[in-house]
């Protein structure tokens, strides 16, 4: 067997520390550009920060083949299939081509009518249209770049994916300045700079993780991999990424009605809230990068029907993520205002935003406990219960209860946020004690395969 088809045996921390490299610098990159947005203008950060809102809801359907390609792949090399393994990859680069290509045509033709849903308007409105209309077009890169990110994942190379998300955010950062500062006599082109220097970014992205993929993998996708898609394939990738679609669905959606009920709050609490987003990308990267990794491990140990050393992995990632995102959101509060500062001197926005940042430190722990639990479970084929209660959740804890404590109670961008901290809480406690039942021993995905050897 040719050693470039096999994968990389992995320790948690051999996966995880590129993993949050890469995490750190994507995210990154778009608290820098929300920082650097906030000084050209609050309302192209505010409008900018909308309409990421609607583009991420359609990158939710790249995620769709991402996801099932990672476990699908993952629980395959566990089981010792490389053949099919293989088959997996190609499928997922050949079906994300397509849902790019859709995607982003209909982005960019109705641009207008998404974000007018959110009834913003003036200069608002007139940034986030650019930035839609730009970013949006180019969201078939996006789309490429997640089904390769997932498949050199899948395998155990972490590294190259790290490797190009530090150079593609280099690309947007320097972009970023050119077009905030106009420097050496150039002119500021504002949103519409920062929107190409994202494309500019994502076009590297594409062209270095095929690099990555036929070097380490020595795997080359062809057109007739996006024409003659696999059937079996197909349906065992949608059957794993659609309920757990669903659930990240369900919160991009919420995330929508909570964006128009901070905007009934005043201008001041929708810009807080772009900017205390921002700050709370910081409070969970660790938990982020962990819980991806332990995601991999359990398909692999799910696939080699390791159950007990599955469950003995979720658990400890569990009490880790949730130590260190309480430590981290605790000190993001106590130092209060001068974080806040670092976006915004604007004195409403702060009055509005300082108090919420003690109700992040009480949503991070739950939300820690919510997103390692649930990619756990994702990870061994129990998919359909984090979208039945992530739907029940978010629509009766996120939204109900933030606009009862938002606004019916007056309380406004810090009652939103409890209850936000609330749904969290809920999910994870209920994703806790399923984790703890070990429902894949009835059924799990690999099995399901197994009767159909590639």
């Amino acid at each position: 067997m040719d050693s470039k088809r096999t994968y990389q045996e992995q320790t948690l921390f051999d996966i995880t520390w590129p993993l949050f490299i890469e995490l750190s610098l994507h995210l990154g990159m778009g608290i820098i550009a929300t920082l650097m947005l906030s000084h050209y203008s609050d309302a192209a950060a505010s409008g900018v920060g909308v309409s990421n809102q609607i583009l991420n809801i359609f990158i939710l359907v790249f995620n769709v083949t991402a996801i099932g390609g990672t476990i699908l792949i993952s629980q395959s090399l566990g089981a010792q299939r490389l053949d099919h393994a293989q088959k997996l990859s190609c499928t997922v680069f050949g079906l994300n081509f397509w849902f790019g290509l859709i995607v982003s045509a209909i982005v960019f033709l109705f641009g207008r009518f998404f974000l007018g849903l959110f009834h913003v308007h003036g200069a608002v409105y007139a940034y986030g249209l650019t930035f839609i209309h730009i970013s949006g077009a180019s969201l078939i890169l996006e789309s490429l770049s997640l089904a390769l990110s997932s498949i050199l994942r899948s395998y155990g190379f972490t590294k190259q994916p790290m490797l190009v998300t530090v150079t593609m955010d280099l690309i947007s950062i320097i972009g970023n300045i050119f077009a905030t500062t106009g420097p050496f006599g150039l002119p500021v082109t504002g949103v519409v700079g920062v929107s190409w220097a994202m494309v500019i970014a994502r076009l590297f992205a594409v062209l270095a993780l095929l690099y990555f993929i036929n070097r380490q993998l020595a795997l080359r996708f062809k057109w007739t991999d996006m024409i003659h898609l696999d059937k079996k394939n197909i349906r065992g990738l949608l059957a794993i990424g659609i309920p757990s679609a669903g659930e990240n669905l369900s919160y991009q959606l919420s995330q929508l009605v909570i964006t128009g009920i901070a905007v009934s709050v005043g201008a001041a609490a929708l810009a807080a809230r772009v900017y205390i987003m921002n700050i709370c990308m910081i409070c969970y990267l660790f938990t982020l990068a962990i819980a991806q990794g332990t995601q991999l491990l359990v398909a692999r140990y799910v696939g080699g029907r390791q159950h007990e050393k599955a469950v003995h992995r979720g658990l400890k990632t569990l009490k880790i993520s949730m130590l260190v995102s309480l430590v981290v959101s605790l000190c993001i509060a106590i130092i209060g205002e001068p974080v806040l500062k670092i976006f915004t001197n604007d004195p409403q926005i702060l009055l509005v935003g300082v108090p919420v940042l003690w109700a992040v430190a009480f949503t991070e722990p739950g939300r820690a406990m919510n997103i390692v639990l649930m990619g756990a479970l994702k990870s061994t084929g129990d998919v359909r219960f984090p979208v039945v209660i992530g739907i029940f959740s978010m629509w009766t804890f996120a939204v109900g209860l933030s606009y009862i404590f938002g606004v019916t109670l007056e309380f406004g961008l810090f009652g939103i946020w409890m209850a936000q901290g609330a749904d969290e809480w809920f999910r994870g406690i209920f994703a806790w004690r399923r984790w703890l039942s070990m429902p894949w021993l009835r059924k799990t995905t690999i099995k399901q395969h197994a009767n159909h050897p590639a």
